[in-house]
């Protein structure tokens, strides 16, 4: 009896690992793993430099892994019995606590936050008009809110902050810290909720001498938003609602995407059902855009250097301004900036998140 039990044992996992492999090798690659939002390792091409060097092993182990058959249900499993199971506080640099996921972020790098600030310091003075009045600030992350007090590891905010304001002393700092709450952020994401910010916006807008029409209309865009941290967590979790603030001047700007050389929207609706529905917020990652307010009542033209996190700030700010151009430059290097905007008689604001100047490799 003992005998014919391990038998049927090894024959269904045989059974199991030969249909896993069968499902495998039958279903087409993907490209692109939604969840993570991330592309995902194709089939490495076969030459014998590869081959003998060892690196054609290494490719297909990460193609293997990222093509492996149930892949998202296996990481699901890993990931419950990382927090269940084993007690583990984070998976992969992601953990959860007080309802929100979140990812580590530590130690400081103060080195990074000296090459962010030195490299904004060079576009203010190769670009920067001599009337023009530059503004500063940061932007806390989730785990200035969440680390801490939840037992992991967090930079040094106060110090943090301190040290990139006076990497940029010749600016003028708008602090917007006592403005924000967990609250103010997606539970799923990265981002803060736009419905949430409006204050921010506010204050920004007056500290640069600018007022805005803060009459807006809310929508409700999605009830089932997963964020970037859902999917690269692999925990189960309740998706975020996601809405979008609505004015006259909003509606009536053009934007003009120097990417495509073509305009676009303040929002593209499309993308809630999207791989990212935060772009929802002027589509996503781009370089450069030009927002115009055909119907302002002012001449004031703002430029905003800036990361993802302005995506749903700026449209906020359209109201107080004829024109705001924004620059992203970890996609556009700062030396091309001249052939494609005017830096004449326009405010500067550098508005980034510790992540970004945390980790300003990705800055060109």
């Amino acid at each position: 009896m003992k005998n014919k039990s391990n038998l049927f044992v090894v024959l269904t996992a045989a059974v199991f690992l030969f249909g896993l492999t069968i499902f495998g090798i039958l279903s087409p690659d993907k490209e692109f793993s939604v969840s993570e939002r991330r592309p995902l390792a194709a089939f490495p091409k076969i030459t014998a430099e590869k081959v003998f060097s060892g690196r054609f092993s290494e490719e297909f182990e990460k193609y293997s892994l990222d093509n492996f058959p149930l892949r998202d249900g296996f990481r699901r499993v890993k990931a419950l019995a990382s927090y269940c199971v084993f007690g583990q506080k984070d998976n992969n640099g992601l953990y959860y606590a007080d309802g929100y996921l979140s990812k580590l972020e530590y130690p400081e790098d103060l080195d990074s936050v000296k090459k962010a600030t030195d490299r904004f310091l060079e576009i203010v003075e190769t670009y920067a008009d001599e009337e023009s009045k530059v503004y500063f600030s940061v932007i806390p992350d989730k785990n200035y809110f969440l680390a801490e007090k939840n037992g992991y590891p967090a930079i040094n905010y106060d110090k943090f902050i301190a040290y990139a304001k006076e990497g940029m002393s010749s600016a003028e700092y708008i602090d917007i810290t006592d403005l924000l709450e967990l609250d103010d952020y997606y539970r799923t994401d990265s981002h803060w909720r736009q419905e949430r910010i409006t204050d921010v916006a506010e204050r920004l807008a007056e500290k640069m001498g600018a007022k805005l029409d803060s009459e807006y209309a809310v929508n409700k865009l999605s009830s089932d938003f997963y964020g970037v941290y859902s999917g690269q967590s692999a925990l189960p979790v309740r998706p975020d609602e996601l809405y979008c603030l609505e004015i006259e001047a909003i509606k009536n700007s053009t934007v003009y995407d120097a990417e495509t050389d073509s305009s676009i929207t303040v929002y593209n609706k499309e993308n809630v059902f999207g791989k990212d529905p935060y772009e929802v917020f002027l589509h996503g990652s781009k370089s450069l855009l030009k927002i115009e307010n055909p119907n302002s009542v002012t001449d004031k033209k703002l430029i905003v250097f800036r990361d993802s996190f302005a995506n749903s700030l700026a449209p906020l700010l359209i109201s107080g301004y004829s024109e705001i151009t924004l620059v992203d430059i970890r996609y556009i290097s700062p030396k091309l900036l001249e052939r494609f905007m005017d830096f004449e008689g326009r405010d500067i604001l550098f508005l980034y998140s510790t992540g970004v100047l945390n980790n300003s490799i990705t800055i060109k």
